[in-house]
């Protein structure tokens, strides 16, 4: 008997319904925001760093799936992977034999990282934090780990542990005793690590939320703690990685820093099929696998899947023969530049940070007293107002979607697809350019809009 199942019919038949589904089904939360805000949009298609709508609207993509988009959208070498993977009808998932394609996408990743030596494969970024900090913990026999304030390493029980983000925990203990140091803060570091207990230090070179770079050596000064006293470096770079800062790792940019474990995902997928990757030393990976009896004390049922794997090494064939990781240093030399240059010209903004493509856009309290008076009932209301009220524009006016960097925070980080050039820094600059001239003018538009998030803000307390 033929099953039929015609996915373009059914999409044809009820992709209208979409908000009311997601509404019944889903996180009902989600559509009420997206009306809220206006970003209620009905996207048909998307190809490299644009979406385009019904109507043949095209919209400038600088959120990329927030990082996971890091080639664009259906890039053709990843696609024609993922068809001949699947045309390949590979004996796939057996569990009892060693497939070619995970120790091929392993040998690839590692050639960018020669002081790690092995890898597991997982679904996602968060799971590969938790294989880290599980990891870590065996191989020292220490229980505590330490992360940053205001980090972002993930939402599952181990990765919320060292979530920075006190938004994101509570409601959610007993959580693991890990503990937070400030970022960038070396004798917070060391009267942590002298009390005897610490597994590792979990880091973004580069923190996605706000996006706030380690100072200039202190990656290399923690990693010497960190050995001194006989616990690991944890480089997260699910965002930062792959490119994204203008080195293929973030943490590359220091010289001398050399993690013991790596945490990557997001890009690696090429926007089609989970992936997340767990890099560590050849000594780590030998004491959590110790012998025959432990082959599968830590494992993934989807790990190291054919697509996952096939995606993954088409990724990295295209970043190499594309030059993506000099594209994004130069592009985002060149936007954030461009943006740098904003500054004294606008009293809202008060400053343009990052690398690469990660780029954060902050905003401040400004110097004259009729914007400081509109600016303080936003404040008054909810921090962060603000940025929505510039996201909002950029969309709705300019067709560019970007995004609030973190709750409570005034600033826009912009992570697009590492394809972008320079056409697409002069659209987002000269569309920043017009909601920045709205912002200082007398008009009202954009202030008409932060009274409806105020009101809002209000009633959601």
């Amino acid at each position: 008997m033929t099953t039929e199942f015609d996915l373009g019919r059914l999409l044809a038949e009820r992709g209208a319904e979409r908000y009311e589904l997601h509404g019944r089904y889903l996180n009902h939360q989600l559509p009420r925001m997206l009306h809220t805000i206006g970003f209620d949009k009905v996207y048909e298609r998307g190809e490299g760093a644009y979406f385009w709508d019904a109507d043949g609207n095209d919209y400038l993509d600088m959120l990329a799936g927030f990082g996971v988009m890091g080639l664009g959208r259906h890039h053709p070498v990843v696609r024609k992977a993922l068809h001949d993977v699947l045309d390949a009808q590979l004996a796939d998932l057996t569990r009892f034999d060693c497939q070619p394609l995970p120790g091929l996408l392993a040998e690839k990743l590692l050639a960018h990282s020669p002081h790690l030596d092995r890898v597991f494969f997982g679904n996602s970024g968060t799971e590969a934090v938790e294989t880290a900090l599980k990891f870590a913990r065996y191989a020292t026999g220490k229980p505590r780990v330490l992360y940053c304030d205001h980090a972002f390493h993930g939402l599952t029980t181990g990765s919320l542990s060292v979530n920075g983000e006190s938004g994101f925990r509570d409601g959610f203990a007993p959580l693991l005793p890990d503990t937070a140091v400030p970022l960038g803060d070396l004798d917070a570091l060391a009267r942590e690590l002298k009390k005897g207990d610490v597994a590792a230090l979990v880091v973004e070179p580069i923190q996605g939320k706000g996006v706030h770079e380690a100072p200039p050596g202190y990656l290399r000064a923690a990693q010497e703690l960190l050995r001194k006293h006989k616990a690991l470096l944890i480089a997260d770079e699910v965002q930062t990685g792959l490119g994204r800062t203008g080195d293929f790792y973030a943490y590359q940019h220091e010289d001398g820093v050399e993690p013991d474990l790596v945490c990557v995902a997001k890009a690696l997928s090429g926007g089609y099929v989970p992936v997340g990757a767990t890099l560590g030393k050849d000594w780590i990976f030998k004491k959590v696998y110790s012998s025959m009896d432990r082959v599968l004390v830590h494992s993934a049922s989807f790990g190291s899947n054919a697509q996952a794997m096939a995606a993954g090494l088409a990724v990295l064939s295209v970043m190499e023969n594309e030059q993506i990781v000099a594209n994004a240093r130069v592009t985002g030399d060149l936007l954030r530049s461009r943006l740098t240059a904003l500054v004294d010209k606008y009293e809202l903004l008060a400053d343009v940070r990052g690398r690469g493509l990660m780029i954060g856009i902050e905003f401040g309290r400004p110097k004259s007293l009729k914007l400081r008076s509109r600016w303080t009932m936003l404040q008054a209301a909810r921090k962060g107002l603000f940025a929505q009220m510039v996201v909002v524009p950029l969309l709705q006016r300019h067709r560019i979607l970007t995004q609030v960097s973190g709750d409570h925070l005034e600033v826009i980080k912009l992570i697009p697809p590492l394809v972008v050039g320079e056409k697409e820094v002069d659209r987002f600059v000269d569309a920043f350019t017009d909601v920045m001239d709205d912002a200082h003018s007398g008009s009202g538009l954009m202030w008409d809009f932060g009274k409806t998030l105020v009101k809002q803000a209000v009633a959601n307390r």
